[in-house]
């Protein structure tokens, strides 16, 4: 037995046996671990705290002053100050890291994913601190943090890659081709080219945004592959040879070179092309002397002769965001191996085998209608139906719903920090059942606060190509216009079309709208009636708003969000209570402030509502709607001035694009760049004219709706 162990090869019953505990070795054992202080924050921590409590162990969390009520602060048993706001004074703070781990006594370290959980120098300052570093060797995380060392380790390993391409030697019959940041990662400092003439250019930005992210602004370039497959390999090894292969997971419905929906596992593999990831996922992680948790990534590409073959792309050195869908088809708690690791205790020699397919959704407070832009603001109410876990593991079950959350209802979705809100995972037997499944869930989830990617995600599920082929790195791309992805032009603030909501077509689309507004202006009649009970208010108020002689319709205005549509709803009240006008085929057979039942068509189906402020949120076993409640008449100077471009997004100013006031400006000239949620979003200029005014300066922090620029359109030749 070589320690090597791919899980299609796994012998029945081995899960039970490998979480049983650490398998006997003749390696040292160091000290139990009493205390870990997460280095992280949100769903991160969250997680690693789940697992220090079902293995005894007491949790520490840091938190910088942002995140002073949030979760993971509320669950520690201990809880640090990081003076500050910003990751750069807080989270990315080495030192400050360090002395809160002494300050509350903690013996070790965990960094979770993001912000130093790939910095070795963050582990070396642990280590040399006397505390336990719950991860890779900081020599092993060094080895693979420049993405152009690692190809170098790897292509030595005999793992197959991509070769990478001199850019000064780029020629047409290159492209496109792939500008990487050599620090990067979450899709930061990569850009694609197209065109020889934008190289230059392309490699310019991905190096300033290198730079502002990593503090290392080198860049490499490699062949861009436009329809091929995100294949990861989760590997545990531990330090006494064995190294273990749990699997494979398909990552390759992206945004921005970010993961959205991941599932293992990787549906439509030849057995020869899982043999072949395994097999070089191995041999990475022996080439580095790696320990613990970590996955090897490959894209999935026609060779030369045609046929799909790995290549390598990077190594994480770390737990990734997807580890759940792994523990669910394997029953391992990952966080928990790797604390057992950390403490020196060895693997069983084989791996536990895989159980059915497991599938997950990142619920991320962004537009896909207008850009991928983020989405801060008040999250009033998350809420999940029928879920069975959160943040662990249940071994033995061949389904279930987990959801690990990073915030709860009454948080505020800070600028600071990735606005990933919660992941939500289903598993079951089978592919299609696990698919199923977490449909189900996502759209009977009611999410109320800032516009999310929920509905997005509902149509991806459902899309015939995702259900029933492979989907490629490409799939969101191609398949934008059905989707509803968009991208609002990025000096204007005019509504764009936000997603579609999880109804199949625009006039389903169209009719929940509507049907949502009608639910809104009934559910907002019943409360008026229950306030003027309560407070002793006129006879008719008090008896839903009936008089014995006709009266004037009642109207409601409502605007859609995202997407901008205004419906108007007209009502009276009648005998037997509310009446809708221009809704001929709708009855309302009962209405309370919370929940309004219609029937239409003869089929009945209840709402439930929830209003905070001018903001509606209605869910239905057909989908959500969010509403703002419009005033019966617009004030007048509402609109913006022309030329004016505004803040789409509260956030940093991180570049400029060199055009000063008075200059000439071209349509689509980038003017300057916004940092929100760690992403970058380019303003630029709307039409051809003269850039009057420009009000942006490097680091300032803007509000939304903040003018940034003017630019005067050219009116005539």
């Amino acid at each position: 037995m070589n320690g090597e162990s791919e899980v299609a090869a796994a012998p029945a019953g081995a899960a039970g046996a490998a979480e049983g505990g650490p398998g006997a070795s003749a390696g040292p054992v160091r000290p139990a671990i009493g205390s870990v202080l997460v280095a992280n924050r949100g769903e991160i921590a969250r997680r690693v705290f789940r697992s220090c409590r079902d293995l005894g162990i007491a949790t520490v969390a840091v938190h910088s002053d942002a995140d002073t009520g949030a979760a993971h602060v509320r669950e520690a048993d201990a809880a640090v100050r990081l003076p500050g706001r910003a990751p750069a004074d807080t989270y990315l703070r080495a030192d400050l890291l360090v002395a809160a781990a002494r300050a509350a006594g903690a013996d070790a370290v965990h960094p979770g994913y993001g912000f130093l959980s790939e910095n070795a120098g963050f582990a070396r300052a642990v280590r040399d601190a006397g505390l336990v570093w719950i991860g890779p060797p900081a020599e092993a995380i060094g080895a693979m943090g420049s993405k152009t060392r690692a190809k170098e380790l790897m292509a030595a390993a005999g793992v197959p890659l991509f070769a990478a391409l001199d850019p000064s030697a780029v020629t047409a019959a290159d492209l496109p081709v792939l500008v990487k940041a050599a620090a990067g990662g979450g899709g930061r400092g990569m850009r694609v080219v197209r065109e020889l003439g934008s190289l230059a250019d392309e490699l310019a930005a991905a190096g300033a945004e290198a730079a502002a992210a990593f503090g290392d602004g080198e860049v490499f370039v490699e062949p861009y592959v436009v329809s091929a497959r995100h294949v990861e390999v989760q590997v545990l090894a531990d330090a006494h040879g064995t190294v273990w292969t749990l699997g494979e997971r398909d990552c390759s419905v992206q945004r921005r070179h970010q993961k959205v929906i991941e599932e293992t596992p990787a549906p439509g593999l030849s057995a020869e092309v899982r043999r072949a990831l395994h097999e070089a996922a191995v041999r990475a992680t022996r080439a580095i002397g790696y320990t613990g948790a970590g996955t090897v990534e490959f894209l999935v590409a026609p060779g030369a002769d045609g046929a799909a073959r790995p290549y390598f792309l990077e190594m994480n050195t770390r737990l990734q965001v997807e580890h759940p869908v792994t523990e669910c088809v394997t029953g391992l708690d990952l966080v928990a191996w790797q604390i057992r690791v950390a403490e020196g205790a060895a693997l069983p020699p084989v791996a536990p085998g895989p159980r059915g397919h497991a599938i997950e959704a990142r619920l991320y407070a962004e537009d896909p209608g207008r850009d991928w832009q983020p989405q801060p603001g008040p999250l009033h109410l998350l809420e999940v139906p029928g879920v069975d876990v959160e943040f662990a593991v249940v071994p033995g079950r061949e389904a279930g719903l987990r959801l690990d959350a990073g915030v709860t209802g009454g948080e505020e979705i800070g600028v600071h920090y990735d606005p990933l809100l919660a992941k939500v995972i289903a598993w079951a037997p089978t592919r299609a059942e696990a698919v199923r499944r977490l449909t189900h869930a996502l759209t009977r989830t009611r999410l109320h606060g800032p516009a999310t990617n929920r509905d997005l995600l509902v149509e991806v599920l459902r899309h015939p190509d995702f259900r029933t082929g492979t989907p490629t790195t490409a799939f969101l791309q191609q398949h934008a216009a059905e989707l509803g992805i968009g991208g609002a032009p990025a000096g204007s603030t005019a509504p764009e079309p936000g997603p579609k909501p999880s109804v199949t077509g625009p006039e389903g689309v169209d009719r929940l709208g509507r049907q949502a507004a009608l639910v809104a202006a009934v559910a907002d009649a019943a409360a008026r009636t229950a306030a003027a009970a309560v407070s002793g208010g006129p006879v008719a108020a008090r008896l839903g708003g009936w008089r014995n002689v006709a009266s004037q319709a009642q109207l409601k205005r409502y605007r859609a969000e995202p997407g901008g549509r205004v419906h108007e709803v007209r009502y009276r009240h009648g005998r037997l209570g509310p009446v809708a006008e221009d809704f001929p085929d709708v009855t309302v057979v009962s209405a309370t402030p919370a929940r309004v039942v219609l029937e239409v068509g003869g089929v009945r189906r209840a709402f439930d509502v929830g209003v905070y402020g001018d903001r509606v949120y209605v869910d239905s076993p057909v989908g959500s709607a969010a509403l703002t409640a419009l005033p019966r008449f617009t004030a007048p100077g509402a609109d913006a001035a022309p030329g004016s471009l505004r803040a789409p997004m509260p956030g940093t100013v991180v570049r400029l694009g060199g055009a000063a006031a008075g200059d000439r400006v071209t349509a689509g000239q980038p003017l300057l760049w916004l940092e929100a949620m760690k992403m970058e979003h380019v303003i630029t200029a709307p039409a051809a004219g003269t850039l009057s005014e420009l009000t942006a300066e490097i680091g300032r922090q803007v509000e939304l709706g903040a003018v940034l620029a003017v630019v005067k359109e050219d009116t005539g030749p």
